[in-house]
């Protein structure tokens, strides 16, 4: 069983890009990886996903590194989080669209509503939160 609705690759997304919002300019994925205590060849796979989505942009060679393309407040962290996941937020993986399983017995099961409903919510809270609301909340602990 998985440990929790969002992938490591997910939840590091969000600090990734956290990391980012919060140092303007070029950032090395060596500062980001210590400061985030994240492995540099995993950082470097979820930076991957968020530079293909066009989220954060690159420089090649000294003072260069990667930063964000918009400001912190125009990215969601379910957009976010979407990428990272390989498109779905669905809570079980059989609301999941892009798994191509259809489960069985959709139609008849007593939970199916439960976890759409909890899905909408989990969606709907992900997509009012910003970035920005990300890194001001980590700095008002």
């Amino acid at each position: 069983m998985a440990n929790g609705m969002f992938s490591t690759k997910g939840r590091y997304a969000l600090r990734a890009m956290g990391d980012l919002a919060q140092h303007p300019g070029w950032v090395s994925l060596g500062d980001v990886s210590e400061r985030q205590h994240i492995s540099r060849k995993y950082l470097e796979q979820v930076i991957a996903l968020m530079h293909k989505a066009g989220y954060v942009e690159s420089l090649r060679g000294k003072g260069g590194g990667y930063r964000l393309t918009k400001k912190p407040e125009e990215y969601t962290l379910g957009q976010i989080l979407r990428v990272a996941e390989g498109g779905s937020l669905a809570p079980v993986s059989c609301l999941d669209c892009t798994n191509d399983e259809i489960c069985p017995i959709v139609d008849t099961c007593p939970t199916v509503e439960m976890w759409r409903d909890l899905g909408k919510v989990t969606s709907g809270y992900l997509d009012s939160k910003t970035l920005a609301d990300l890194i001001h909340e980590e700095g008002d602990e």
